[in-house]
Order: C-alpha cells, then structure tokens, then sequence
C-alpha cells in the first residue's frame, strides 16, 4: 500500500470542515468543552458503524444501487443544509442551549455524505486491495474512526478556547458557521 496518499487523504479529509467538525466546534462553544465531548463521543459510534459497513459492502453497494452514493448526497445535503438553519434561524444565538445529544451525533454519521464517500474511498481505494480478513477490516474501522474522533475533539476544542469570542461575535459565527455548512453541503453535490 501506498502510506503517503493514504494518510493525506485520512487527515485531509477529516480535519477540514464538515458537518462532524462545525457541530463540535459550535456545541463546544455553546457549552463547553466537557459537554461538547458527548457529541464527539456520538461521532466515533457512528463513524465506527458506517466505516464497518462500507468496509463490508462498498463494493456491492455501488454494483446493486448504482445510484445510491448521488441519493445519499441529496440526504446528506437536505440535513446538513437543515443544520445550518438551525444556526442560523432566530433564537439560535442563546448563549447556553442543550448541545447536539450523542444519539444525534450517530445519526449524522449515516446521512453525512462526507463520512460515507470518506469510508467507501478509503476502503476501496486504499485499504480493500491489500486488507480482507475480517480482523483486518475492524482494526480500519477503529483506525479511521478514531482520526475522525480526534478530528471532532479538536474543533470542540477550537470553540472551547475561543469561547469568548464566539459569545461576544456569536451572530456573525453563526453566519459563518452555517454558511460553511452550506458549502459543504453543496460541495458534495457539486463535487461529482
């Protein structure tokens, strides 16, 4: 296997923004940084769960439901879009509010384009043709959630440190926020 790209594509795609990173950035700000790890706790549950099944089954996935990776982009993109609403829209700026639960935190893991294209490339490209054994592919499926739990654990950092400024400019950040969301939505439908 080819190490290099392989780890690049790893890091690059989860530490730059999605779904998982701008939620725990946003509930740790709101929060903090102890209460925002109840969602980072929900991301690696539900990141392991969908690495597992596209371990299992990206390749048959893709050959039954030739559309299915374009279907799951317009879910994803629906709910992520409706996340930044939810930023956005009025009453949102409340300084505390209940954080994203943990079981919503699973959820998103399995509408959340990103994660799904993230396991079935990694899977496919870098890791099916040299890994088959079953042990193999439950020791990926940690690997890889565990880079996406640390990667959530360190944007809920990022909110918990600037706090402050999150509380004093928090309109603008939610704006900012959601904005980035909506790329990100549109960036998985538009990426094809």
């Amino acid at each position: 296997m080819n190490w290099l790209p392989f780890f690049s594509y790893v890091f690059l795609t989860t530490f730059t923004p999605g779904a998982n990173n701008i939620m725990a950035m946003s509930n740790a700000a709101k929060n903090g940084f102890h209460k925002g790890l109840r969602f980072c706790f929900g991301v690696l549950l539900g990141f392991f769960i969908v690495m597992f099944f596209c371990a299992l089954s990206c390749s048959a996935l893709l050959d039954f439901f030739p559309g299915f990776d374009r279907f799951m982009s317009y879910i994803g993109a629906v709910y992520i879009i409706w996340l930044a609403w939810s930023l956005f829209r009025p009453g949102s700026s409340s300084r505390k509010r209940k954080g994203t639960t943990f079981l919503s935190a699973v959820f998103l893991q399995f509408i959340n384009v990103k994660v799904i294209m993230y396991g079935i490339t990694a899977m496919s490209v870098f890791l099916l043709p040299y890994y088959g054994k079953f042990y193999e592919l439950v020791f990926w499926g940690l690997a890889l959630s565990f880079v996406g739990f640390l990667s959530t654990c360190c944007w809920a950092l990022f909110g918990a440190v600037f706090e402050k400024v999150f509380n004093r400019y928090h309109k603008l950040l939610n704006v900012i926020m959601a904005l980035l969301l909506i790329y990100t939505a549109l960036s998985q439908l538009f990426a094809r």
